[in-house]
């Protein structure tokens, strides 16, 4: 892979977060990060999530702000509890599928590479799209856990499909190491500039 590829990661927050813990490690996302710039000049990298409206306190917020402050573009939608009439279950109403394709489709004319963190096979005709524009994309998800969280029209679509497991080594934390977001409460908060994608592909 050319060091001057132009790459942007698209991560769906709470299929990356199922699938690693089906694969029983925590996401370390200071050396995810690492693991693709060092891939490539990577333009972008979008974590997708949604949050419970009303609720005082998400255990996922920590995390949101030091994504934000170190690197990532953070993408969030409020969701609606509901009970379902028919099972007087609570269920969530929200998804976030949408924003990352309008964002995805947006962005596929200045990258080469897509690398697309979900096993959701909703997925499938996004990934279609952004290869008619000549966009490479690389599906990161896994067939080792027991259901698959890799939907197969989705890893059939792809350029290319790397198990996460396989990632470990390079961007994984086992769950024991999890120190109660270390890194947020030791790491002063680093604004890093995002900048904006123009005509000529570069970053400003």
């Amino acid at each position: 892979m050319s060091s001057f590829e132009k790459i942007a990661l698209f991560i769906d927050g709470s299929n990356l977060y199922a699938t690693s813990k089906a694969l029983g490690f925590d996401i370390d996302y200071r050396r995810l990060l690492s693991e693709f710039r060092g891939r490539g000049a990577l333009l972008r990298a979008f974590y997708y999530t949604t949050l419970i409206d009303d609720q005082e306190y998400s255990s996922i917020r920590p995390l949101i702000d030091w994504l934000d402050y170190n690197g990532y573009t953070v993408v969030t939608k409020l969701t609606k509890e509901f009970v379902d009439a028919t099972t007087g279950r609570r269920k969530v109403k929200g998804s976030m599928d949408v924003d990352l394709a309008v964002t995805a489709m947006e962005l596929a004319g200045h990258v080469d590479q897509i690398v697309l963190f979900s096993g959701d096979g909703d997925f499938r005709s996004l990934v279609e799209a952004v290869q008619r524009r000549g966009v490479r994309v690389t599906v990161i998800s896994t067939l080792a856990s027991q259901p698959p969280m890799i939907a197969d029209e989705l890893r059939r679509q792809a350029d290319i499909f790397v198990d996460l497991a396989e990632l470990k080594p390079r961007v994984g934390r086992d769950p024991a190491e999890r120190p109660g977001s270390r890194e947020m409460r030791q790491q002063p908060p680093q604004f890093i500039a995002r900048g904006t994608v123009n005509r000529s592909d570069q970053l400003e």
